[in-house]
């Protein structure tokens, strides 16, 4: 068989988004401080767009009024999208009526709720960079080695430790790629343990929680026994079996604990660069005459409208000059395009906000005990939309609402269906049971077969399974560890 290569013509269907769709759905994902900046770039590099200076004093507005006052102000309303191909299409490029084709978004759009301020000190002077743990490690290396080889040695094992402040290759790995004893990067390890945090660069807990008790000179023989010997004890909290293999009163295991709670099990997080995340809520929820008002946070968005001078050479001033004409066309239509997509998404965010509001209000106005079970799809064919659009709006949105800032993911959950056929809140039922684990007796804790046993009474009948996947999920330790740990604090 010969292989050869030629030209064939085939008729197939494909799904392709258009580059205006494809926008629209990127923008549905966007917090606000990311929108600013997709707003910053369109507005970079199309002339077309400008911002609107308004008063910072402006009526808040929800989208769905903000279009029945454009549709209010506009006397004939604009044909569709669809409609509006077709009459470009039919007409001659140069008769195009511009004006009238983006007349619903060249006098509205997204209002500016903030004004700069010259007084502001600069960027440069606001934000700062902590110093790492590596760089911390890095800095103490250069004081304390001198020699190039020692130097490089150090910046190795330093390169090898996690945030947690552990090496993560061996001793033997590290000498090997080196090309050194392995006695020699065991010398600068023990070296580099002492620096700052104390145990930094040791291989696992154990050798972390005897380092620091060398340094400080903690001298309690029974604790490094359980250290070297009994650490799997703790995680299992089993103390009876501690006392017993040491030797020892509940109370003085509990002494010696105590020892060990003060040392760090991570010595590494002392440099960690994690920081505290400051949540602005995307849509706000008011109580204004026993009514709840939704609003869209949109007061750090500017509004954007339509460049009159750009508009105005478009509509007759650059017919002596096609090149000019044909690049402020196109980007108007980008511009009109971009427009449509913010306002879009506008919408949707308000549509699928005002539906978690309506469904949800007695929990706005009671509680996590009547929340009520919400699904994707269930919310998707509410709207009129697939229920992928969905999971795009409510990704990394917040909302602020008279009982507190939730993720709208929060309203997102199964359900399972009660004895009488009802469906009830997976939250509601989790709430259950850290009510009941709360208030339980210490001494003989609930099981997780006997919380079952009583959510059943409550027509909230779920298998044992189910309530440690959700006891597990509310990060609540089994029965018989909870009951270790309160025969300690008793002892």
């Amino acid at each position: 068989m010969v292989l050869k290569q030629r030209l064939d013509q085939r008729q197939v269907q494909k799904l392709i988004l258009a580059p205006a769709l494809q926008q629209a759905i990127k923008l549905l994902p966007l917090t606000n401080l990311e929108l600013i900046e997709v707003i910053d770039t369109e507005l970079s590099q199309n002339p077309m767009l400008e911002i609107e200076e308004e008063s910072l004093k402006q009526e808040e507005q929800s989208p769905q009024e903000d279009k029945d006052d454009r549709e209010r102000d506009i006397e004939k309303k604009p044909e569709s999208l669809e409609g509006e191909k077709k009459e470009e299409s039919e007409l001659p490029e140069d008769d195009i009526d511009f004006a009238a084709f983006f007349q619903d978004y060249i006098d509205n759009g997204f209002r500016m709720q903030f004004s700069e301020s010259n007084e502001l000190p600069s960027f440069e002077n606001i934000v700062s960079r902590s110093l790492s743990l590596w760089d911390h490690l890095n800095w103490q290396a250069n004081l304390t080695f001198f020699s190039q080889e020692e130097k490089e040695i150090a910046q190795n094992i330093i390169g090898n430790i996690n945030e947690d402040g552990y090496l993560t290759s061996t001793v033997d790995e590290i000498a090997d790629s080196m090309g050194c004893p392995a006695e020699k990067v065991e010398e600068i390890r023990s070296v580099i343990k002492e620096f700052d945090p104390v145990s930094i660069g040791s291989r696992d807990l154990q050798e972390a929680l005897l380092t620091q008790m060398d340094y400080f000179g903690i001298e309690d023989s029974i604790t490094r026994v359980i250290i070297e010997n009994h650490l799997h004890l703790l995680e299992k909290s089993d103390y009876s079996q501690l006392a017993k293999l040491l030797d020892i009163s509940l109370s003085d295991v509990k002494n010696h604990i105590e020892v060990i709670k003060r040392l760090n099990p991570a010595p590494g997080r002392k440099y960690s660069e994690e920081r505290s995340f400051y949540i602005v809520p995307d849509i706000i929820v008011k109580k204004e005459d026993n009514e709840l008002k939704i609003i869209l946070n949109n007061e750090s968005l500017p509004r954007l409208k339509i460049n009159a001078y750009y508009k105005k050479l478009l509509s007759g001033s650059l017919k002596d000059n096609p090149e000019a004409q044909r690049f402020l066309k196109d980007k108007m239509k980008k511009a009109f395009w971009f427009l449509r997509s913010l306002d879009q998404r506008n919408q949707t965010i308000y549509k699928v906000a005002k539906f978690i509001v309506d469904k949800q209000k007695d929990f706005f106005d009671q509680g996590i005990d009547y929340i009520k079970p919400l699904t994707l799809v269930e919310l998707a064919q509410e709207i009129g939309v697939h229920e992928s659009t969905v999971g795009r709006v409510v990704a990394n949105k917040y909302i602020l609402t008279p009982r507190g800032t939730y993720s709208l993911k929060y309203f997102f959950h199964k359900s399972i269906t009660g004895d009488y056929g009802e469906e009830i809140s997976s939250l509601r039922i989790k709430e259950r049971i850290r009510k009941m684990i709360a208030s339980e007796d210490k001494k003989n804790p609930l099981s997780d077969i006997e919380i079952g046993e009583i959510l059943v009474k409550e027509n909230l009948g779920i298998a044992r399974r189910t309530v440690a996947k959700y006891r597990k999920q509310l990060k609540i330790p089994p029965s018989y560890i909870r009951k270790r740990k309160f025969r300690m604090e008793e002892a």
